[in-house]
């Protein structure tokens, strides 16, 4: 058995799951809603508060599809009730962000500031050197934040650059004079 698949997801109070034909996900909860489609391989039961996915055989694909099922769901539920946040911070002289209503605005050594719009559903802040990135969809959170990043990502001689507020820069030595 897969160790996540078996694991049943608890829906809290507050939170309500539809299941349509087709395995068609409807979650409600006090954030929002989130609405997606599974893989119609596995069944999807609602039992009381808990939702358990099972998997027609032990398939290669059945036992990789029984966990990523069971790990959707427990998002999409965590999402409603909670949300995610991703926190990322600007390293850098003359480094900056800042909003401007729904635009985050990036100036990072380019000849050009950088404008990105937050994409429905996700919102970005900006604290300083920090810019948070909150929203219900795990997905979205995660690829926005990324995109972020992307735009200067760390380097390993002076760490300069946007980096996810957790991770770790390993530093490399410079060049060393002649001599």
């Amino acid at each position: 058995m897969s160790r996540i698949g078996r694991l049943p997801v608890v829906v809290p109070a507050g939170v309500t799951v539809d299941v349509q034909p087709g395995n068609f996900m409807t979650v409600k909860g006090p954030k929002g809603e989130l609405k997606r489609q599974l893989s119609d391989e596995m069944t999807i039961e609602v039992k009381g508060n808990e939702i358990i996915v099972t998997r027609p055989d032990d398939l290669k694909r059945h036992k990789a599809l029984h966990g990523l099922t069971r790990a959707l769901i427990h998002n999409m539920v965590v999402g409603v009730t909670d949300g995610f946040q991703k926190t990322l911070e600007i390293n850098g002289v003359g480094y900056r962000a800042q909003k401007q209503g729904k635009k985050l605005v990036l100036s990072l050594g380019y000849s050009h500031p950088i404008e990105m719009e937050d994409p429905e559903g996700v919102e970005s802040t900006v604290e300083g050197n920090k810019i948070v990135v909150k929203g219900i969809s795990k997905e979205k959170v995660g690829q926005y934040a990324a995109n972020i990043r992307e735009k200067r990502g760390p380097e390993p001689y002076k760490g300069k650059g946007i980096k996810y507020s957790d991770e770790i820069i390993r530093r490399k030595v410079g060049k060393t004079g002649k001599k």
